[in-house]
């Protein structure tokens, strides 16, 4: 869930923030705002790594190109039973 904050207000509530970004057992990104326009966005750190690691991936071609076959095998029913790769590995 996204609110809103002015930036002043957001100033005010610095060190209260982590604690306002976990509500009710669910993660909010703040959008910090300055004369009502989004100038910045807050969010909690696991969820800021998370982000940064789902750009990482999709910033790579080569492994979206595997990502994509490898989906496309699970979705066609083209899966090998764990067992048989851990064998295959010599796991």
């Amino acid at each position: 869930m996204t609110r809103k904050l002015s930036i002043m207000e957001a100033r005010k509530q610095l060190t209260s923030l982590p604690e306002t970004l976990l509500h009710d057992g669910q993660v909010d990104v703040l959008e910090i705002t300055r004369r009502g326009k989004p100038v910045l966005a807050v969010m909690p750190w696991e969820l800021y790594e998370a982000v940064a690691e789902t750009l990482e991936v999709m910033g790579d071609k080569e492994l979206m190109v595997q990502l994509r076959q490898s989906m496309l095998e699970m979705n066609s029913g083209k899966l090998v039973p764990w067992q048989d790769a851990k064998q295959e590995l010599g796991l």
